[in-house]
């Protein structure tokens, strides 16, 4: 097998540029820390593409590069190495696009706070405006953890990331790789714990405190916004028509040792409260690998047809 080899943009431009027919197949990378090969992230937690294998040679151009990762969605149009490989008249053709995005967005609209910033911190913000519930608003406990869930709040997220995608296939399209295939992760169930990053972090942890959710509930409530995400991107890739050639996996889906409620450092699969280590790096990328090139490679010629 053949690891995923990484170039960035100015690889391209250098003297002594790869050539890029010597690979099968030929991809554009962007996305958010899971995708970073800056030196603080790389040796804070895995880089997803390392663990992208292949059948044959592959090579991806990687936007999040050694710079800041993309932090949101809508941060796209400031990646201007990233649109001008997209989307630019002169830009190669891809075979597909990479894509590591929304998960950062969905965490920052779970840490919307309760309460707005002085002078009216006594009121509640508007619950289409954030993703949790304040207790006040708790549903009944027959609704299990949805009762700290905000519908409404949801519902302007997946308005959102749906926008946003549908702008990013609209740059594809406005470029030579038209019509090419936009492959994006799902992300992994974490668990709420303080454990961070030297310079950010925990996440999901002092949001879920604030909210005074409890600790008993929160890797359930983790897993129930991580699987609407899951589900809402799943629901896209099912709408060719809205948007075409988006693909789709459910990284849910891969068995991961999870964290130790409460410790603070590298437990199971995860570096920390949010990044996977190399080994969960490795079960979802050789998983994800598969899903990817079983798109690249096509149907298989002859496949579904009854036998006489």
């Amino acid at each position: 097998m053949n690891h995923l080899v990484c170039y960035t943009p100015q690889d391209l431009q250098s003297a002594s540029a790869p050539s890029l027919e010597t690979y099968r197949w030929r991809l554009l990378a962007q996305g958010d820390s899971w995708f970073s090969t800056a030196a603080a992230k790389l040796s804070a937690h895995a880089n997803l593409l390392q663990e992208l294998v292949f059948a044959q040679p592959v090579m991806a151009v990687n936007c999040a590069g050694q710079g800041d990762a993309l932090e949101h969605m809508v941060d796209l149009e400031a990646a201007p190495d990233f649109v001008r490989l997209l989307s630019a008249d002169d830009a190669p053709v891809w075979d597909g696009v990479l894509l590591s995005v929304g998960g950062n967005d969905l965490i920052d609209a779970a840490k919307v706070p309760a309460h707005p910033p002085a002078p009216n911190q006594q009121d509640l913000t508007p619950l289409h405006l954030r993703l949790l519930r304040h207790q006040t608003e708790w549903g009944p406990p027959s609704a299990g953890v949805a009762r700290y869930f905000s519908e409404p709040g949801w519902q302007t997220y997946a308005a959102y990331l749906r926008s946003n995608i549908s702008h990013l296939l609209s740059l594809r399209d406005q470029g030579p790789s038209r019509g090419k295939p936009v492959f994006m992760h799902c992300y992994a169930v974490p668990m709420p714990r303080p454990a961070g990053a030297p310079e950010s972090g925990p996440w999901l942890y002092p949001a879920f405190k604030a909210y005074a959710i409890p600790a008993a509930d929160w890797a359930a409530v983790s897993r129930l916004m991580v699987v609407h995400l899951a589900q809402l991107l799943k629901s896209l890739a099912a709408d060719p028509v809205n948007f075409p050639g988006l693909k789709v996996f459910d990284s849910t889906a891969v068995p991961l040792a999870l964290a130790t409620p409460g410790s603070t450092g590298i437990s199971g699969d995860w570096h920390n409260e949010i990044h996977l280590n190399h080994s969960g790096s490795l079960k979802i990328g050789r998983a994800w690998s598969e899903h990817i090139e079983a798109v690249l490679r096509g149907p298989v010629p002859g496949a579904g047809k009854k036998k006489n």
